[in-house]
């Protein structure tokens, strides 16, 4: 009885570790550890409204899919720029809409960094001069680029750059079906699986809702150069270096380094190489 019983802790054991490491296989895409900093789980997380009513429905969806999260709570309130321009609030995410011009990419996520992994600010940044155009003008291209960029912002990554896979079913994954199917339009497990590792630990302060000197009550663990705070970083040629580019050429990242862990980083999702204009 003795021996059956260690026989059967040892499957037992052996069944828990290969779960745990499939688990850590698929929950694999931290964006290089960026990360808001906060003093305790759950919190609760600003996202500015700067969309028109087209887009509104779709970042009311991926507020509600993210906040599903066990550690993560988006709210929308209201936005404190013009689309056009998208400047940052520092503490929080401004999501944007706007015609930007035949400029290549269809979204943007932009976060400013401080101690070289603690996100301060960050913006999401929807292109109409691509969605209104046939290719892009659809409920689940819309949704699969608001969804994933706004997860960009607090630090979620693709779980796969490949666009001529199958869909995994999330919409950290690229594809060039979005509906599929399976729907790559909202997130699945995995994607809330690596929210809460990245989230897992603590810090001893908090960027989350907090200004910078000159912006309001500032916490004395968020600094940022002025002129890293307030950059307008409109276009490619303000990005900094290009630091990753996907198979295909469909993402690109870009890193602009202040020194001492302060830097802008850039994550973009260009249009299809078939719409007019696509050249980076």
């Amino acid at each position: 009885m003795r021996k059956s019983y260690r026989r059967s802790l040892v499957v037992v054991l052996a069944l828990c570790a290969v779960a745990g490491f499939a688990a850590d296989t698929l929950a694999n895409h931290s964006w290089n550890g960026y990360h808001w900093a906060r003093t305790s789980n759950p919190f609760t997380l600003k996202v500015g409204d700067n969309v028109n009513a087209t887009w509104d429905p779709y970042l009311d969806e991926a507020i509600a899919d993210w906040s599903q999260s066990q550690v993560l709570d988006l709210v929308k309130v209201a936005g404190g720029t013009r689309p056009k321009s998208c400047r940052p609030t520092s503490g929080r995410i401004e999501a944007c809409n706007a015609s930007y011009g035949n400029t290549g990419w269809l979204g943007i996520a932009q976060i400013w960094i401080t101690g070289g992994e603690h996100i301060t600010q960050a913006i999401t940044k929807v292109n109409d001069y691509y969605f209104n155009t046939p290719t892009y003008n659809t409920p689940a291209w819309r949704r699969l680029v608001m969804c994933q960029e706004i997860a960009h912002d607090f630090g979620l990554d693709h779980q796969d750059e490949n666009f001529n896979n199958g869909n995994l079913g999330s919409c950290m994954d690229y594809t060039s079906d979005p509906d599929g199917p399976p729907s790559n339009e909202h997130p699945n497990s995995h994607d809330f699986a690596q929210i809460e590792a990245i989230y897992a630990h603590l810090d001893s302060f908090t960027t989350v809702g907090t200004s910078v000197p000159g912006g309001g009550e500032a916490s004395s663990a968020v600094r940022m150069p002025p002129a890293m705070r307030l950059l307008a970083l409109d276009g490619i040629g303000q990005w900094g270096r290009l630091t990753r580019i996907s198979d295909g050429g469909f993402t690109s990242v870009f890193e602009l380094d202040y020194g001492d862990g302060d830097k802008v980083i850039t994550h973009v999702i260009w249009a299809d190489p078939d719409v007019k204009g696509h050249d980076h």
